[in-house]
């Protein structure tokens, strides 16, 4: 039987480590965990069974205190950036990491990197997660660094971007890459083995391959996917050249993963991803049942979608730098701030609580109750600008939270039965955010109100708000009347 430990993870609102704390209170462990941001967190439905604690890793002094009597430190914060420094950056807080951990007494260091090949030129993404991997090791505190291939499940980026290149292309002239040998891995599997290294010997200081042991093209996985998903087989044609950057482009307008994961993503299919050994067998013993191969990884990923199951998914991490803006500001009069504003208010006969059930469904596939064709296109728009655009959808289709990605918006403010906030990750030269909010109005029914708030950055984004008022006075006056019609609709007799 697993000791008890005192255990701290890091990256909880991210895919895995959202996962991955649940399943470790369920094994009986003490669960810390380490957020900047800890408000992210208050909706999770184990956020009372965890102790929640503010930090940055980029600040040593933060990472000891918080790493105060762990045992073991599930190291899973990592960019998906390619850009200029940001390398140098995951470096510096890896050694901080490392010196926090031997400072603090920290026991064991679990940390999940990616399958590489041992020669040949890696892809800047691969090249920092396995520069982060080595600085780990080579530090005081034994780590345990397990090396993944393509994680099959879920919300995962990776399986989003084979499903929608699956769903949206039936004959695709592909790179080279699409030949990549991939040993993928169900992400149930990949939490076996993350809650399982508190089993591992306390000396092992090493990495560890972690895969299916099946061993596919990354052609084969599209059509893997098709076939589970009921779809005719896809036509792949390998073209002779890689055009990582060409691909990275299109796989970004035509899935809902941003260009900024999209290139990284790419750019790490250039060279095989495959299990090299398979010595972690020596230490965990296999999931029960056995690993899970590609097609039962596939239906069990959809099965949770249909059933509305999925805990986590890759959207939900926090944004890149460039696509966040900071929470909007308490102080009505913000400082002096240039704001536009859109205001909207709409009485109804139904009950607060039937229009609230509009408001927490918004976007995905319920939409956003005007004009839908308008959406559409600005979501392309915000496609081919490198932006979030609306296909990334929402996790839940009834139950929003703080921190979930809602389309282009995040849920800033959840006050649950009576005020939801989204701040924008589209890119628009400012800041904005949508507010929908409804109360009761004295005389039996609800009132509605609706705010669309926008910052606008020099005289770009002056220009902007102009250009589109003409639009604004066409969807927000019809989505607030939408939305309240809506709400009459659910409460009528059936």
């Amino acid at each position: 039987m697993t000791e008890r430990q005192h255990v701290l993870v890091t990256g909880a609102t991210g895919y895995i480590g959202g996962r991955l704390v649940p399943l470790l209170l369920e094994d009986g462990h003490d669960v810390r965990v380490l957020a900047r941001s800890p408000e992210k967190l208050s909706d999770v439905p184990w956020a009372s069974d965890v102790e929640v604690v503010k930090g940055d890793l980029s600040e040593k002094e933060s990472a000891v205190e918080a790493f105060s009597g762990i045992d073991t430190l599930y190291f899973l914060v990592h960019s998906m950036a390619s850009g200029k420094g940001f390398s140098d950056q995951e470096s510096a807080i890896a050694h901080i990491v490392a010196d926090a951990a031997a400072q603090a007494g920290v026991k064991r260091i679990v940390y999940l990197g990616g399958l590489h090949p041992e020669e040949g030129e890696l892809s800047p993404h691969m090249k920092s997660r396995t520069e982060v991997g080595r600085i780990l090791l080579e530090g005081e505190v034994p780590a345990v660094v397990y090396q993944a291939g393509v994680v099959i499940g879920s919300g995962s980026a990776s399986f989003e971007m084979i499903r929608h290149l699956t769903e949206t292309l039936p004959v695709m002239p592909a790179p080279s890459w699409v030949r990549r040998r991939i040993e993928p891995i169900a992400v149930r599997d990949v939490l076996h083995y993350l809650v399982r290294a508190v089993d591992i010997p306390a000396e092992v200081n090493r990495t560890f391959d972690l895969g299916s042991r099946e061993v596919l093209t990354y052609a084969e996985l599209m059509n893997g996917y098709a076939e589970e998903a009921g779809l005719p087989r896809r036509r792949i044609y390998a073209l002779p050249l890689p055009a990582p950057r060409l691909a990275g482009h299109w796989v970004a307008l035509v899935t809902p993963i941003p260009r900024s994961m999209s290139l990284p993503l790419v750019e790490s299919l250039q060279h095989d991803a495959v299990a090299k050994e398979h010595d972690i067998d020596r230490y965990v013993p296999l999931p029960e049942g056995g690993l899970t191969d590609y097609h039962d990884a596939v239906r069990r990923a959809l099965g949770k979608e249909k059933r509305g199951e999925v805990e986590t998914t890759w959207a939900n991490a926090s944004a890149s730098s460039d696509l966040a803006s900071d929470p909007l500001p308490s102080d009505p009069d913000w400082a002096g701030q240039t704001v536009y504003v859109d205001s909207r208010q709409r009485r109804s006969a139904v009950d607060p609580a039937a229009v609230w059930k509009v408001i927490e469904g918004v976007g995905g596939r319920n939409g956003w109750y005007s004009l839908p064709m308008a959406w559409a296109i600005r979501g392309v728009l915000d496609k081919t600008v490198g932006g979030a655009g609306l296909t990334r959808g929402r996790r839940n289709p009834t139950t929003l939270f703080t921190g979930d990605v809602v389309d282009w918006w995040r849920v800033e403010l959840l006050e649950r039965g009576t005020l939801l906030r989204l701040r924008a990750e589209m890119r628009v030269p400012g800041k904005a955010w949508l507010e929908m909010r409804v109360e009761p109005d004295g005389e039996g029914g609800s009132l509605y109100r609706q705010r669309a708030i926008y910052f606008p950055k020099g005289l770009a984004g002056r220009l902007y708000w102009w250009l589109i008022a003409p639009f604004h006075g066409l969807i927000f006056p019809s989505m607030a009347r939408n939305i309240t019609r809506q709400a009459a609709r659910m409460t009528e007799p059936a």
